[in-house]
């Protein structure tokens, strides 16, 4: 099967069944979508599907149709994605292993939702958990993301 992934085509041969998480981790060798859970509870293994959040562990390889972007595809080369400088401006993460779900979830969100709420951004973040407790951090850079895209 052939998969789009940060705009390069690869093609891969896996089991239809075969978590697209496993294909982006052990077959295509992008590691900055992570294993938390394998039940889409904790969103570290977040990716867009055609610019929606979806939780990789939960998707086969198979059924994905649409270009993949993952934290390593989110900005470009000259520049960091909105949702990426804010994190770094309000230091988000602590240990990290949740941030680039956090980051993805996030960036999909504003996509959709260009002026949240502090109500709006903590449904929306819900779906992903962060272990060291950072959602203050989490909705103070969500908040400054949608302040710099709204901007730009």
């Amino acid at each position: 099967m052939q998969l789009t992934v940060n705009g390069t085509n690869h093609d891969v041969d896996v089991e239809d069944d075969m978590p697209l998480l496993w294909v982006l981790r052990d077959e295509i060798g992008i590691t900055g979508v992570k294993y938390g859970c394998g039940v889409a509870q904790c969103g570290a293994c977040t990716v867009h599907i055609d610019g929606e959040a979806v939780k990789s562990c939960q998707i086969s390889a198979a059924d994905v149709e649409s270009p993949i972007t993952t934290i390593e595809g989110l900005g470009n080369p000259d520049a960091l994605h909105s949702v990426q400088e804010a994190w770094i401006e309000h230091q988000v993460a602590q240990c990290g292993y949740c941030q680039s779900g956090q980051i993805m979830a996030a960036a999909a969100f504003l996509a959709q939702t260009p002026n949240p709420t502090d109500a709006d951004i903590d449904d929306a973040m819900s779906s992903n958990l962060c272990r060291c407790g950072t959602y203050p951090r989490i909705r103070a850079a969500v908040k400054s993301a949608a302040a710099k895209m709204e901007r730009a």
